[in-house]
C-alpha cells in the first residue's frame, strides 16, 4: 500500500470519503472537549451543537442572509478595486528604473502601518458608508500584494527575456510577451492566498459607522450579547466562503493562463484512469448546478431593472450599495463563457477543415 503521492492521487470518490472522516475526527475531537459536566475548554467555547443551533438564531434575529451578502458585497468590491490599482502601479514601479528608484522603498515601507489606525483618515474623506469600507478594504489588499507583484516582476527569467531580445523584440514586445504572461500567471496565485487578508479586514472595515454585514454581527454577538456560539458560527460561514472564493480563483487562472497546467494534464492524461460512475455523476450534478445558478441569477438581475415581480428585489436586498460589482463580474463571467465558446467553435472548425483536406488528399 503506497502512502505517498500528489494531491491528484487517487479518486475523487476516495478524496471525498477521507475529507468527510477528517472534518468528523475534528468535529468529535471539539464537541469531547467541550460538552459535559466538566468539559476542557471554558464555557464560552460553545460545543458543535450549539454552534448550529446559532444558524437558525443568526437567520431569524439577525437577517443572517442579508448581512452575508452586503460583506460579500465589500469583499468582492475590495478585492477587484485594489487589483484594478495594484497591476498598472506594479509594472510602473517594477519595470521603469526611474519610478522603481524613488518608490520601492515607499512601497515596502507602508506594509508595515497598522491600517487600523487610518480608520478615521478614511471616514473623513469618504464618509461612512460603503465607499469608505470598500476603499479599506482595496488598501489592506493593495499593500501586501503591490510589493508581491514588483518581485514577480524581478523573478521574470533571463532565458525568456534574452530569448526576445535576440529576435529583436522591442520594449513594448517584451512587456507584451514576456512580462505580461509570466507576471500575471504569478500574481493569480498571489490574489488567490492574499483572499483571508480581504477578510481579516472585514471587521474593522464594517464597524466603521456599522451599516450591517458579517463582521459587523461578530462585534455584536462577540462583544456585547457574549454569544460565542454565535461568533463561531459566523466564522464558520467565512471559511466557507473562503473555500468557495479559492475555488474559483483557480478555476478562473485555468480558464486565463491554461499553460500552466499544460504538464500536470499530460500527466493527468498518460496515466489512463477511466471516470467511475460517480465521478461521471457528480461532475455533471455540479455543471448543471452551476447552470441553473447562473440562469436563476440572469432572472433576478433582469427583474432589478424591469421589475416584474413587483416591489420584491432580492438582489438588492442582499447586496445593496454593492450590487453593481456583483453584476459586473456576473457580466464578465458570462462573456469569458461565450468566448470560451467561440474559440472552442474555431478550432472545431479549424479541425474539421484540415480533415476534410485530409481525406480530399487521400
Amino acid at each position: 500500500m503506497k502512502f505517498l503521492g500528489g494531491i491528484d492521487s487517487g479518486t475523487p470518490a476516495q478524496r471525498l470519503i477521507f475529507g468527510i472522516l477528517g472534518a468528523a475526527l475534528v468535529l468529535g475531537v471539539w464537541m469531547l472537549f467541550t460538552t459535559g459536566a466538566n468539559p476542557v475548554f471554558p464555557s464560552t467555547i460553545p460545543s458543535p451543537v450549539k454552534v448550529f443551533y446559532a444558524f437558525g438564531d443568526l437567520c431569524r434575529d439577525n437577517e443572517l442572509f442579508k448581512n452575508l451578502g452586503f460583506s460579500l458585497g465589500l469583499n468582492l468590491s475590495g478585492y477587484l478595486e485594489a487589483i484594478v490599482f495594484t497591476i498598472p502601479l506594479g509594472f510602473i514601479i517594477g519595470l521603469f528604473k526611474y519610478t522603481r528608484w524613488g518608490f520601492q522603498k515607499q512601497v515596502d515601507a507602508f506594509r508595515y502601518v497598522p491600517l487600523t489606525a487610518l480608520t478615521g483618515v478614511f471616514i473623513v474623506l469618504f464618509g461612512i458608508g460603503a465607499p469608505s469600507k470598500i476603499h479599506f478594504l482595496a488598501l489592506g489588499i493593495l499593500i501586501y500584494l503591490l510589493p508581491v507583484m514588483v518581485q514577480r516582476i524581478d523573478e521574470v527569467s533571463d532565458v525568456y527575456l534574452k530569448t526576445v531580445h535576440t529576435l529583436g523584440a522591442t520594449d513594448w514586445q517584451t512587456i507584451r510577451t514576456v512580462y505580461f504572461p509570466s507576471v500575471l500567471s504569478r500574481l493569480s496565485d498571489d490574489i488567490r492566498v492574499l483572499t483571508a487578508i480581504s477578510w481579516t479586514y472585514i471587521i474593522v472595515a464594517e464597524t466603521l459607522a456599522s451599516q450591517g454585514g458579517i463582521g459587523a454581527l461578530i462585534w455584536m454577538a462577540g462583544f456585547r450579547q457574549g454569544r460565542f456560539d454565535k461568533v463561531f458560527a459566523l466564522l464558520a460561514i467565512i471559511m466557507v466562503i473562503g473555500v468557495i472564493q479559492d475555488r474559483v480563483f483557480q478555476w478562473l487562472d485555468r480558464q486565463f493562463f491554461p499553460f500552466k497546467y499544460q504538464a500536470r494534464e499530460a500527466v493527468k492524461a498518460s496515466s489512463l484512469q477511466q471516470k467511475t460512475f460517480f465521478d461521471a455523476v457528480s461532475e455533471f450534478a455540479l455543471s448543471a448546478l452551476g447552470w441553473i445558478l447562473v440562469g436563476l441569477y440572469f432572472i433576478l438581475m433582469i427583474n432589478e431593472y424591469i421589475p416584474f415581480l413587483g416591489q420584491l428585489k432580492p438582489l438588492s436586498y442582499l447586496f445593496g450599495e454593492t450590487l453593481w460589482v456583483i453584476n459586473l463580474m456576473f457580466i464578465c463571467f458570462m462573456v469569458l463563457q461565450g468566448w470560451n465558446w467561440y474559440k472552442r467553435r474555431s478550432d472545431a472548425m479549424a479541425l474539421k477543415g484540415i480533415t476534410s483536406k485530409l481525406q480530399v488528399k487521400g
